[in-house]
């Protein structure tokens, strides 16, 4: 987050009033800004809402040029003459890092806010860090529970196909007791039959 965005929102948070530049571009549109220096916010104004200012260059009614590099960020701001061309090309840009004085009684201001959050905040932190621990526990215990499982049943696999095959004890009898002229005399053919039969 740049410091500028950042003083911006805290100024918001305290309802400090931001005082912003009105100007004109040399075609009639109205921007605004909190001041025309590199880095800070500039804005198109509509009837309705602000927007930032697409990536490109542009002339303001006074002749100084306005360049946007990333969309809504002044990337600098000179006097256009002959000699200097409009656009300077620039290869491996190295990262700026934009240092600003903030007045003590805001950075005061700032400190404090900040340590309010954070004595605010901290506490809550601190609960979600246990529930997270308390939800792994319960996550690491289930996926144990499941691998046991798992494992269980592959030695109840195992076991099952190592049991050797056994024979049924009871033999299976395919014979039928044939009775053949019950009441009559037996003749020879018949006790012969019979005594096969038993």
């Amino acid at each position: 987050m740049k410091a500028t965005k950042m003083l911006n929102d805290i100024k918001t948070l305290l309802n400090i009033e931001v005082k912003l530049e009105e100007m004109k571009l040399e075609n009639g549109t109205v921007i605004t800004t909190e001041s025309l220096e590199k880095g800070n916010e500039v804005f198109i104004v509509t009837d309705d809402e602000k927007v930032a200012i697409p990536v490109g260059e542009y002339i303001l009614e006074d002749g100084r040029l306005l360049i946007v590099e990333e969309e809504g960020i002044i990337a600098d701001v000179r006097d256009v003459s002959d000699d200097v061309p409009a656009k300077e090309e620039t290869e491996d840009l190295e990262e700026e890092t934009i240092e600003t004085e903030v007045p003590e009684e805001v950075a005061s201001e700032v400190e404090a806010i900040v340590e309010a959050v954070v004595e605010v905040i901290a506490p809550v932190i601190e609960e979600v860090k246990s529930e997270v621990e308390e939800l792994k526990k319960q996550y690491a215990s289930l996926m144990d529970d499941k691998e046991e499982k798992v494992e269980d049943k592959k030695k109840e696999d195992l076991s099952a196909a190592r049991k050797p095959i056994t024979r049924n004890s009871q033999p299976k009898s395919n014979k039928t007791k044939v009775e053949f002229g019950s009441g009559k005399f037996a003749t020879t053919l018949d006790r012969v039959l019979n005594k096969l039969n038993k």
